[in-house]
């Protein structure tokens, strides 16, 4: 059955989010970055990455310090009616391989020098404790979405809590995430479509490898869910309704982490579904996101088009794990060092653009 609604978007839940608009500032940091030994606007995306990063950090001299990723991982209910590939085991024993270092998000953070965290938000395991695991399992995974909520209203709540204490024990100023979960592109499908309004077929994706008549299929499932939770309206009641611990935790993760005026990592499809939710609650959040690629998910150009975000790489990607946070904190690095350590034409004697 439908679970009941809340009411009201809770204000002692939902962390506020402060525009990062500052004229002057913004002023300065065109000067800075005008400035530089280089033609006008000829470094692109960068630029816009350093004046988006200043603005963050409300300086003309930014800083990355102690970037990390968080790997959110839990199970899918709706696994049960056969919209993945592979097992649901699958999920757990990626876990262990991400805890055993073997993972590409693994390979990709330690080349970076980028601090790694995974969180069991409610993988149906029971790992015990572990070294480098953060347990905050909220169930044994969700239930299947297309017969019942996916989350009691109090089980969506808690994961939200969940995600914003994982960030108030953070140091560093620059937050990637990062998913885990057999079955989640069925729920960010359906957060997709009923967060945006685009149509359910463009949300509907290959995930981990279905055939075209398993797409097929997975449409099916996911139409009938979304028309069960018909009455789900407001943000955290959609959320409830179709999404996954994991996605929920990672919505809290973003509001606190924009609320701490972190820049925020965005990866692919799954953490995409999980922003469009927080931008629903806070829209300013969306002034921290930076968006490390778009992935070749099916939905995942149109969520960033529905954001208005550009993103920085375009690799081919549908991995998750965070893997392109990974891979593009490199440019973040380039960004704020070039508009620290680049000489200006005055430090380097070298003429400008005449007038």
């Amino acid at each position: 059955m439908p679970q009941p609604s809340h009411r009201q978007e809770d204000s002692t839940l939902i962390p506020h989010v402060e525009p990062t608009a500052d004229t002057a500032l913004l002023t300065q940091l065109d000067a800075a970055v005008n400035n530089k030994t280089k033609p006008l606007g000829s470094l692109g995306m960068l630029e816009t990455l350093a004046r988006q990063i200043g603005l963050v950090q409300r300086t003309v001299h930014p800083r990355i310090t102690s970037p990390a990723i968080l790997v959110f991982a839990g199970d899918h209910g709706v696994v049960a009616e056969k919209v993945s590939p592979y097992p649901q085991d699958v999920t757990w024993q990626m876990v262990e391989n991400f805890l055993g270092g073997g993972a590409a998000i693994n390979v990709f953070a330690r080349q970076n020098g980028c601090a790694l965290q995974v969180i069991d938000a409610g993988v149906n395991h029971d790992f015990g404790e572990r070294a480098g695991l953060v347990g905050r399992k909220v169930a044994h995974g969700t239930r299947n979405f297309m017969r019942e909520a996916a989350m009691t209203p109090e089980q969506c709540s808690l994961a939200i809590r969940h995600g914003i204490e994982l960030v108030a024990g953070l140091e560093g100023n620059v937050l990637g995430f990062g998913e885990m979960g057999i079955g989640n592109t069925s729920a960010a499908a359906a957060l997709m479509h009923r967060l945006t309004g685009a149509p359910l077929k463009e949300c509907v994706g290959a995930g981990a490898g279905l055939s075209e008549e398993g797409i097929a299929h997975k449409l099916k499932v996911l139409q009938r869910a979304v028309e069960l939770h018909a009455q789900a309206k407001e943000p955290l009641d959609i959320l409830a309704a179709l999404g996954g611990f994991e996605i929920a935790m990672m919505t809290g993760a973003m509001l606190a982490a924009a609320r701490r005026r972190m820049v925020l990592l965005i990866d692919g499809f799954i953490v995409t579904s999980a922003l469009l939710a927080a931008a629903r609650l806070q829209p300013a959040i969306l002034d921290y996101c930076v968006f490390s690629h778009c992935s070749d998910e099916r939905g995942h150009t149109s969520m960033l088009e529905h954001l208005g975000a550009r993103p920085l790489l375009q690799l081919g990607l549908r991995l998750g794990e965070g893997s392109g946070c990974a891979l593009a904190l490199p440019l973040l690095h380039a960004a704020v060092n070039f508009l620290n350590d680049m000489a200006t034409f005055e430090s380097a004697q070298v003429s400008g653009k005449d007038d």
